[in-house]
């Protein structure tokens, strides 16, 4: 983003994961249902991720990358609340357990500064409530829809939100997009394209909850990789929080070994 605006990079990002999408959902030979079943799928997941995209591109601006992605990861707390709230079911104790390790694996990761709260703040916690309901959303449509479709047009629907958004309040240039392409091509691939369409796969038979903390490993992946790869060190603060966020791993899984 120093190139390009938050509603820039969502916007793009969108369209390179649907250009990516829409052949592979046509030569899959995955079935939706009914039309109308997949058009709302669609459109429920695309709206929560669109809406969670936006809320973390531009809560990033004022915020630390570590707040965000602490903040951010706090749908593993909000996943077990939403069922319980809105379809009365409740977690095993040791999912819960899972849930607080994970919490406090993450803050070790994520916050190295004194925590306190500002606009960005505010902003990246919208948008773990709208990440839950994406969560939530996938777990419900997921089983009834071609997995590439579904991916296919929630990022159609993301880009959907992120155009006027971009055309009113940035004035992106082709230059700054051109300087951005690898970030963007990455993000739109990789992290929107496979990493979205393997989220729905699995989904599809394993509790939304605990699929929430193993996606929440994305903390603890990338200060490995940061070590592996990049050649940084880590603190004994960030190698605890590992060690934990791999406790809650394991302990989540144990409730559905048993089922």
């Amino acid at each position: 983003m120093d190139y390009i605006g938050p509603f820039t990079f969502a916007f793009l990002r969108s369209v390179i994961a649907v250009i990516v999408l829409v052949p592979m959902s046509i030569l899959s030979k995955e079935k939706s249902q009914d039309i109308k079943t997949t058009v709302k799928g669609g459109i429920i997941c695309g709206l929560a991720l669109g809406i969670a995209n936006c809320f973390q591109q531009y809560g990033i601006l004022y915020t630390t990358s570590g707040k965000a992605g602490f903040i951010t990861a706090l749908y593993i707390i909000m996943i077990p609340i939403a069922y319980m709230i809105f379809y009365r079911r409740k977690a095993t104790p040791l999912v819960w357990i899972s849930v607080l390790l994970s919490t406090v694996g993450i803050y070790l990761l994520c916050v190295n500064e004194n925590f306190s709260i500002n606009r960005g703040d505010i902003f990246v916690f919208f948008c773990a409530v709208s990440y839950t309901a994406q969560i939530m959303a996938v777990s419900k449509y997921s089983p009834e829809i071609n997995a590439y479709l579904l991916c296919a047009m929630q990022f159609a629907v993301a880009g959907i939100i992120a155009l006027p958004l971009m055309l009113f309040l940035e004035s992106p240039t082709i230059g700054g997009v051109c300087k951005s392409w690898l970030p963007l091509l990455y993000t739109g691939v990789l992290s929107s394209g496979v990493a979205y369409t393997l989220q729905i796969i699995g989904e599809r038979e394993l509790n939304p909850t605990v699929a929430a903390i193993i996606m929440s490993l994305e903390s603890c992946i990338s200060v490995i990789a940061g070590w592996l790869i990049l050649g940084q060190s880590l603190t004994l603060k960030e190698i605890s929080g590992c060690i934990i966020m791999f406790i809650a791993i394991i302990l989540a899984q144990l409730p559905a070994k048993n089922q």
